[in-house]
């Protein structure tokens, strides 16, 4: 057998059915085997691969033992001459394992093989290329100087910038999203190293290739696409530290007992400095938008707090009022916009605006039970209203007009979209796109052959050309969102036209062939470049938020009337336990009934499920998953109150 190849999988699915049909194509004329080894995923992997994927040889892990344990679980079951590491959150061309092991072949020095990696928009992933991280080079990248100087042969050799990234060449480190390597290497120098849960075992693998007497290379004759590319993961402190201390774990092992010394105190240097930049960052994302709409409003309510004052009623508001009571109503106003979705993307103002006057209702209640001396007045809240909507609202203009992509408003960024393939499969994924509910505008299709097809007499209309003028009619009709269906597009060719294309402001997605999901994105983390039909609406933002309210506030109101409630609970030993893990964050009150419909994530284990809203349990698990993905994809709070108090009472 030519070539055995090891995918491990966790939780993505989706990408993972991506990835083992475009590997399926490109393994046709090749002698191969497919090995999926998965850690334990709640999200149908599994059985997903048992349904469409029968000829995988599949290992379904019953804990997760991480990257390094997955892979040599199957390399030991390997009959192939070559075994290729693979990434889920890739999708390879139909030429690449051939390729691959055509250069193998000829170069019998090779030990381990990378290619060129793109991300999800077409640029180059500089990680398809490094170097060792010696303490120099370690240096050079923790402090910046790589960045700087990516180019420089003496601060660059951490990703090899002075290497042509289109010239075939002997690099150090290999990336594990594709690690091609020699079986017999293998033998000879052993498998992955299982002290790394995950991160660092491709550099330290690597490196024992080297130290073995072989060849790494960089072969960039092929391309793949890897979702998740390490750019992507950097603001993530759990990627930080992580990361970073797989780098302790190499240095110890592989420099001497002085420089792995002086290594480990720059890791952990860089842990601390990079962990507090990611914290930073992450505070800094969230915080400076409401900051200044509360900066904006309290600086306006000094005029109108002074001209009330002064001109309209001549009456003096104590220092206090400006010092405690304004920052208190500016703090409801906010938190009231922030719990209504007004700082979601995409910006949707009357969403601010609802939360204004929720918060000004807030306001209201509690200034008539204060007491008489606290009434400072119901004017002076009315005005800061009516002034913290017009300010927002301006500055949410002002910031859509920076065109900056984060602050555009809903309204303005609907998306011009290009559909590449044959009129058939191009109405199946507009039919697709629009049982989803996205509001992108179809512009037309574009087909490979120029042929439109004359039997898809509803997709006349929208032929525009051969896939030859894809690029001038990106350019043309203004297109922002170009989605190529896999069933009749190469995934050649997909690349191709992702590499040259050249525009940045193109989001490419890819829809596999008789698939109901569509994928394309940066990172494999953002949900929102996913099209799928039973996508659930407790995805949304608000909705999550609104579950954790709920959650809180049921707690609560279930552990001040304990003294009554617990009375009428059949399982009284679980009626605090509950309350506390869900205080705690550990369950919500309302989660899924089992493990088979994992695929909708996004909340906790429940106390409670769907199933409690019938008079009978079902026994039939198709039941019960179609009623956890119901309560899924049309979630609202008033079901989570239904269940609760059915569930409590049964």
């Amino acid at each position: 057998m030519k070539i055995s190849i090891i995918i491990v999988n966790y939780n993505v699915r989706y990408f993972l059915q991506q990835c083992l049909q475009s590997v399926k194509k490109a393994i046709e004329h090749v002698d191969a085997e497919i090995f999926v080894v998965d850690n334990v995923s709640e999200d149908g992997s599994v059985e997903m691969v048992q349904e469409l994927f029968p000829e995988v040889k599949l290992v379904a892990n019953t804990e997760n033992l991480g990257f390094s344990k997955a892979n040599n679980q199957a390399i030991r079951l390997a009959k192939g001459e070559y075994v290729l590491l693979l990434n889920p959150d890739t999708v390879i061309e139909e030429e690449t394992i051939q390729k691959v092991c055509d250069f193998m072949d000829g170069h019998p020095e090779a030990g381990g093989l990378g290619v060129q990696m793109i991300d999800g928009k077409g640029n180059f992933l500089p990680e398809s290329k490094r170097g060792l991280p010696t303490p120099l080079v370690a240096f050079y990248k923790i402090f910046g100087f790589s960045h700087l100087f990516p180019k420089s042969k003496t601060f660059g050799k951490y990703h090899l910038g002075f290497l042509d990234k289109d010239k075939t060449s002997e690099v150090e480190v290999l990336s594990g999203a594709f690690m091609l390597l020699r079986k017999s290497t293998l033998d000879k120098i052993g498998l992955l190293d299982e002290d790394y849960f995950m991160y660092g075992e491709d550099i330290d693998l690597s490196y024992r290739i080297l130290k073995g007497g072989y060849k790494n290379y960089y072969f960039p004759e092929t391309h793949i696409i890897h979702y998740k590319g390490e750019s992507t993961k950097k603001s993530s402190v759990n990627y930080v530290l992580v990361f970073y201390r797989a780098m302790v774990i190499f240095a110890k092992k592989h420099f001497a007992p002085r420089r792995a010394a002086l290594f480990s105190f720059l890791i952990n240097i860089a842990i601390w400095m990079r962990a507090g930049i990611a914290l930073l960052q992450q505070a800094i994302k969230r915080i400076w938008l409401p900051a200044v709409d509360a900066l904006v409003i309290y600086t306006g309510m000094i005029f109108i707090k002074n001209y009330w004052e002064f001109t309209v009623k001549d009456v003096h508001y104590p220092e206090f009022f400006m010092q405690i009571v304004l920052p208190i109503y500016i703090s409801i106003w906010l938190l009231s916009a922030y719990l209504g979705g007004g700082y979601d993307y995409p910006i949707r103002i009357s969403r601010i605006i609802r939360g204004l006057l929720t918060g000004t209702v807030v306001i209201l209640v509690i200034y008539a039970l204060l007491p008489e001396n606290y009434r400072f007045s119901r004017a002076l809240i009315l005005l800061g209203t009516t002034w913290a909507s017009l300010s927002i609202t301006l500055l949410r203009v002002a910031l859509h007009l920076s065109k900056l992509p984060e602050f555009q408003l809903a309204d303005s960024i609907r998306k011009r979209m290009l559909i590449v393939g044959d009129a058939t499969e191009s109405q199946r994924i507009l039919s697709l796109l629009m049982m989803s509910g996205t509001s992108s505008n179809f512009v037309g299709y574009v087909t490979e052959s120029g042929n439109k097809e004359v039997q898809a007499l509803s997709m006349q209309n929208f032929y525009l050309g051969n896939i030859k003028v894809l690029s001038d009619l990106i350019s043309m009709y203004e297109i922002n969102e170009v989605i190529f269906c896999g069933k009749n597009i190469t995934s050649s060719e997909i690349i191709h036209q992702m590499l040259h294309m050249g525009n940045p402001h193109v989001e490419y997605k890819i829809a596999p062939p008789e698939s109901l999901f569509i994928i394309g994105s940066n990172s494999i983390n953002d949900k929102g470049d996913f099209y799928l039909i039973d996508v659930p609406t407790l995805n949304n933002a608000v909705n999550k938020r609104n579950k954790k309210i709920f959650d809180l506030a049921t707690s609560f109101v279930l552990l001040l009337l304990s003294p009554i409630l617990i009375w009428t609970s059949n399982n009284k030993s679980k009626y605090f336990s509950n309350i506390l893990n869900v205080l705690i964050g550990k369950l919500s009150w309302v989660g899924y009934k089992d493990s088979q419909s994992k695929r909708y994530k996004g909340i906790r284990n429940g106390v409670f499920s769907p199933t409690e809203m019938l008079e009978e349990l079902p026994s039939d698990p198709a039941v019960t998953d179609r009623l956890n993905a119901l309560y899924a994809k049309e979630y609202k709070v008033y079901n989570d109150l239904r269940i609760v108090m059915k569930g409590m009472f049964r």
